[in-house]
């Protein structure tokens, strides 16, 4: 597997013409499978499935009342919230419905209301993460103020951030407890220093989910129980968010804008597969098919498996390597090259 700050593969063109009608093929083909038609059922049903479970945990919690027990109650509600947050990545790429309307409904739902964090600003966050991965310079996901993923970041880090890349590696886990705080500050930003009518409405729906959980908290535990709670059910949720998407593209080949790909080279040799069962679909909400959705991002999720033999051996025809790895292999792999990143920041031991 190539390293961030390896070259590209060998016989990997940079040239973005006569290439495109291959991704056309690729769709085509695809399209006439019927994989790229919506899945409306299947969302109706695991939506459905979703508010149930929600609910299922607000009446324990409450039945539970005032004790320790209820830290349980918060490692499921950071398990379940980090499935409606699939559901809202989903309807961001309008994977559920034709309309862009009824997506941004699901995503404010399940974004802004259930989970906390602002559906209008993670959009088009993640959309430049879809447009250009691991770009140095235009993917948002590689630029991270804690960790270097390239040479150049490792280098250019200053004070606290250059301490942390040292040892990146060892702290890449840890660090992700911090993930759902992240989020929540950055969606407030993105209110408070937003406008409209839409604005307003996110901004509003924000409150909403931050007052009923605050409340619930405040009325039913101890105020020890209740930071307990808050903090076990915020770090674990950013934590299983994180996990999810670590697999797909750390450790993987980066780009810079001399690296003029075209789209279907651009996505697969920056995504990394995990393999797995239903299970793992289930545990990264389709996300282990990251090749997959990053070539066409709209597939409704469940099909996204059907897709993937298409897609294997579409680029095995083509001489386009197809990364894949087991769960845990994905992890080593990330944390290898996050390791080696931080190499020259730490001190050479003397001998």
């Amino acid at each position: 597997m190539a390293s961030l700050d390896q070259p590209l593969p060998a016989g990997t063109t940079r040239a973005p013409t006569r290439r495109w009608n291959e991704y056309t093929q690729l769709s085509r083909q695809l399209k006439q499978a019927g994989l790229l038609d919506r899945r409306r059922g299947w969302y109706g049903a695991r939506i459905g499935l979703n508010l149930v479970l929600l609910a299922a945990g607000g009446v324990g919690f409450f039945r539970i009342g005032e004790s320790w027990w209820q830290l349980l109650t918060a490692v499921y509600l950071a398990i379940l919230a980090t499935q409606l947050a699939f559901v809202g990545h989903d309807a961001g790429h309008r994977q559920i419905f034709r309309t862009r309307r009824a997506n941004d409904l699901v995503g404010l739902v399940n974004g802004n209301l259930l989970v906390g964090i602002s559906f209008g600003w993670w959009v088009p966050k993640h959309n430049a993460h879809h447009s250009n991965p691991n770009d140095e310079d235009l993917d948002p996901d590689i630029g991270i103020a804690a960790l270097a993923f390239t040479a150049a970041q490792a280098r250019g880090k200053r004070g606290l951030a250059r301490v942390i890349a040292r040892s990146q590696a060892f702290l890449f886990f840890p660090l992700l407890l911090l993930e759902a705080g992240h989020l929540h500050v950055a969606s407030m930003k993105s209110i408070l220093g937003g406008r409209g009518r839409a604005n307003l409405v996110e901004g509003l729906l924000l409150l909403v989910h931050a007052a009923a959980y605050v409340t619930a908290l405040l009325l039913v535990l101890t105020p020890l129980q209740a930071v307990a709670f808050a903090l076990v059910q915020q770090g674990l949720f950013g934590l299983y968010l994180g996990c999810s998407f670590a697999p797909n593209h750390k450790g993987m080949p980066t780009l810079t804008e001399a690296d003029q790909l075209d789209f279907l080279r651009r996505q697969v040799l920056t995504s990394r597969n995990v393999r797995g069962s239903r299970f793992v679909d289930f545990l990264l909400g389709g996300l282990n098919y990251q090749i997959e959705h990053h070539l066409f991002p709209n597939m409704p999720r469940p099909n996204l498996r059907h897709a993937q033999p298409l897609v294997r051996e579409f680029c095995r025809q083509h001489d386009l390597p197809y990364a894949e790895a087991s769960l845990f292999g994905s992890y080593a792999e990330a944390l290898r090259h996050l390791h080696a990143v931080g190499a020259p920041l730490r001190p050479v031991p003397e001998s």
